[in-house]
């Protein structure tokens, strides 16, 4: 008979803790009942300030949080547990659902605290802790802006959250001042000189910063509201956001009489146990020993030593890693370690560069050879080989890993001990990755990540996995295929020296085989984007997958879509009456996508020249939907219509997509331009995006809404149109150059060595001296574009290719079989009867 777990609360690490009991428990003796407090399942907490990003919070979701299809797991969401009767071993819900049980664990997690400030409970008065809030946050600065000139906020708490907070406000459009009581910003993490470098390079990313003050009262002021500092400074604000720091969720605890830490928070031991031995407490409403921690890594450790324990293994809390590395508003901050150097007879090793924006410290050992921890300010490139040498010997003097030229390079993977911790959010050691290596036969980072869950949470850790494989000597190959050694990226050079124009001739020079899949389609794109004639012309059109081989998409039932081109979705009303004709006289259905486009689906081959006829003399060219190349440049309408647009959003979104239409690339490409902040485009989630600002334009890189859905992270910000221009003329050229075949931007950056700041100094400061000739490059594509479509129906021979099928016109091939989609009909021509589904 199975037991009966009960979990309270589902963020995070109770998710966690419910993956790692059904990993092991694999003949399900426990029977788990998660009762969650929100209405969604568990989301990514720790990534919230994304969410302003997209308002979507599917993005945030957390994979299998939903438990769909496992029968030994129950989920029930928006019903908070109100009362656990420790005697009966029962638990009440709030809208009277109770439930037995044989083993309880508290995830409770932590609530904002807001400091007892006269005001604090006003309208315009929030916390930064859930969607919810931040929906409530959203809300509020519409109505702000209804109002003349930029809206202002204030925001109660300068440390990690508060600058998250900070950062989505000014991603809102407001203009945000931050309140912290320390007299530096992050006072748990840097130490004075970090927190000077860091107050510095925050305020000239238009943030307003206060230290050394406290927020005395709020009052409401004329339809606003007015903040009044310690310091006798008063804030015109129109909202105030308070995030001063957590506190534990430990109100059940309380009620039911478990014992409790002095601080707060569910006194346990090392195994996660309460003072009541069926009951565990994991996460932020835990006190361990004590010890409260509020960061996710602590936690997801609590949640598998706890689901150890309940499978009657020995396990205990092996300690925290309360190292943390992140980037606020584009500034780069880490600490890791015993940052503030407290251990008796520590040394700081401090390397200032207040020019180049870059803080580095390093804390050792009074002998200078071990390492206790360090902080990192502008530039946290070197965290990932230091953090996992706290407590181990130093391989070089801590000053020559510090200085410019060293820059950490004397610290390399092979230096690392095996009980060092690669990857912090899971636990995951070097021993442990190298144990996959060598046992397991991981030869590539998706095989590691698979293996031993590093690398898929925060993922700051993929580049040491990559070089951990090189250091165990894995050759990672970087071949095309079977049929050529090289990588594409070779291969672009390989062409693009030689002049090679035909895949005969490359393949017989530098490769084997007649080809296959994989490589034709790739070198036709290299050839298409060197500007090798049509890619229907000659020997190209047998090197083309189905969708370019006909120049549109296909469908499930066989049949094509026709999408034409609508740069940044500006179209006359002509336009559309040409293309409801055309549905209407092909019977085509047709639907508006969310790219702002509309699609026509049910062509077969033999219409699609017909079509493209009526839509080319129309004045509309291919849309390129079948391509691996540019499909649109979406848009708001900016200040053409908008009263917050900042630029002319459409104008610019015109100009890029007709700028770069044709370009052949890796993969798909896909941009938008936003006339303010409030992101209507939604450019951030694009291959590269733009933002409007008062100044100019901010420019977006890597972002994508496929698998794994990435952000985009800012290369460049309040650059003039021409400047702008000029850098994604870079940035496209340079992708096309070393991406691998059918690698998006977002993996691209990710596996760029040097990351966006190896990008930024080839692409912004040109340290390789090629942005001239990536230009140059860019401006070939634009002199020789030419619409695929049109460039058929004027050759005989390409239109050949489009009257030899199965479904000609005439020749209804009896094992061919249409069906209706949304009561769309058959073209009669094809004299299939019409049926319904």
């Amino acid at each position: 008979m199975s037991r009966t777990l009960v979990v309270v609360g589902h963020g995070m690490v109770a998710h966690r803790l419910v993956e790692a009991l059904r990993a092991e428990d694999v003949d399900a003796t426990w029977r788990i009942v998660v009762l969650a407090e929100e209405s969604r399942p568990a989301y990514d907490r720790v990534g919230l300030t994304s969410y302003v990003d997209t308002w979507d919070p599917d993005a945030l979701a957390l994979p299998g949080a939903d438990y769909a299809g496992d029968d030994a797991v129950e989920l029930r969401l928006g019903d908070p547990v109100v009362e656990v009767d420790r005697a009966s071993k029962r638990v009440s819900t709030a809208g009277g659902f109770t439930q037995d049980y044989d083993a309880l664990v508290l995830a409770t997690g932590s609530r904002p605290f807001v400091p007892p400030v006269p005001g604090h409970d006003l309208p315009g008065c929030f916390v930064y802790r859930t969607i919810e809030d931040l929906d409530e946050i959203r809300a509020a600065v519409r109505r702000a802006r209804e109002g003349k000139g930029r809206p202002a906020a204030a925001v109660v708490g300068g440390g990690l959250l508060g600058l998250e907070a900070a950062k989505a406000l000014r991603d809102m459009g407001l203009s945000p001042h931050v309140v912290e009581m320390a007299p530096r910003l992050m006072p748990l993490q840097v130490d004075e000189g970090g927190g000077s470098l860091l107050r510095r390079l925050i305020t000239e990313l238009d943030v307003t910063v206060h230290t050394g003050t406290s927020t005395d009262a709020i009052e409401a002021d004329r339809g606003r509201l007015c903040a009044k500092l310690g310091n006798g400074t008063e804030l015109d604000v129109d909202l105030v956001v308070f995030s001063a720091g957590v506190r534990p969720r430990d109100d059940l605890a309380r009620q039911c009489g478990l014992e409790l830490g002095e601080r707060g928070g569910v006194l346990v031991d090392d195994t996660c146990r309460t003072s009541d031995p069926d009951i565990y407490a994991i996460g932020e409403c835990a006190a361990l020993q004590g010890t409260v921690y509020g960061l996710v890594a602590p936690g997801y450790s609590m949640a598998e030593v706890a689901a150890a324990s309940l499978l009657g293994a020995q396990a205990s809390f092996p300690g925290a890693d309360t190292s943390t590395k992140l980037k606020l508003m584009g500034v780069d901050v880490a600490s890791f370690g015993d940052a503030h150097a407290t251990t008796e007879g520590a040394l700081e090793v401090v390397f200032n560069d207040a020019v180049a924006g870059t803080y580095k410290k390093l804390v050792v050992s009074d002998d200078a050879r071990t390492l206790l921890g360090g902080v990192l300010v502008g530039d946290a490139s070197e965290y990932n080989v230091l953090r996992p040498l706290v407590g181990s010997e130093l391989p070089a003097e801590p000053a020559a890993i510090l200085a410019p030229e060293g820059g950490g390079a004397a610290v390399g993977v092979d230096a690392l001990p095996p009980q060092a911790q690669i990857c912090s959010c899971n636990a995951v050691t070097k021993g442990d990755l190298t144990s996959a290596i060598a046992e397991q036969g991981c030869d590539s980072v998706a095989k590691l990540k698979d293996c031993t869950k590093a690398g898929t949470s925060c993922g700051s850790c993929v580049p040491m996995l990559g070089k951990l494989l090189t250091a165990c000597g894995v050759e990672q190959s970087k071949a095309m295929c079977e049929h050529f050694p090289q990588s594409r990226a070779e291969l672009f050079e390989i062409v693009r020296a030689t002049r090679i124009t035909t895949f005969s001739e490359l393949i017989t020079r530098y490769g084997s085989g007649k080809g296959c899949a994989v490589c034709k389609p790739a070198v036709a794109s290299i050839l298409a984007t060197l500007g090798n004639g049509h890619i229907l012309a000659g020997e190209q059109a047998t090197l083309q997958d189905t969708n370019d081989h006909f120049l549109a998409n296909m469908q499930r039932n066989g049949t094509y879509s026709v999408v034409p081109r609508i740069p940044g979705g500006e179209i006359t009303p002509d336009k559309l009456i040409v293309i409801g004709e055309v549905a209407k006289e092909f019977g085509l259905y047709t639907k508006i996508t969310g790219a702002q486009r509309i699609d026509m689906f049910g062509a077969t081959v033999d219409q699609l020249p017909r079509i493209w006829r009526r839509l080319v003399d129309a004045g509309f060219e291919s849309g390129h939907a079948y391509g691996k190349a540019l499909r649109t440049v979406k848009s708001c309408v900016g200040t053409t219509w908008c009263r917050y647009g900042q630029q002319d959003s459409v104008g610019l979104a015109v100009e890029l997509e007709l700028r770069y239409r044709g370009l052949r690339s890796p993969h798909k490409l896909k941009s938008a331009v936003s006339g303010c902040a409030r992101e209507c485009a939604e450019a951030r989630s694009k291959d590269f995006g733009v933002i409007a600002t008062e100044h100019g334009w901010n420019l977006y890189v890597g972002g994508n809404g496929g698998a794994l859905p990435r952000h985009a992270d800012l290369l460049v910000s309040d650059v003039d149109t021409e400047t702008l221009v000029r850098i994604i003329d870079r940035f496209l050229m340079f992708y096309v150059r070393t991406a691998d075949r059918l690698q998006r931007t977002a993996s691209w950056l990710e596996e760029l060595e040097g990351g966006l700041d190896h990008l930024r100094a080839v692409i912004v400061d040109d340290s390789l001296g090629i942005c001239a000739e990536l230009e140059e490059a860019m401006a070939q594509h634009v002199a020789n574009y030419a619409d695929e479509w049109k460039g058929v129906l004027e050759d005989p021979e390409k239109l050949a290719r489009f009257t030899t099928f199965v479904n000609a016109p005439g020749v209804p091939d009896p094992t061919v079989s249409f069906r209706v989609e949304r009561e769309q009909k058959v073209p009669v021509l094809l004299g299939v009867p019409e049926v319904s589904r």
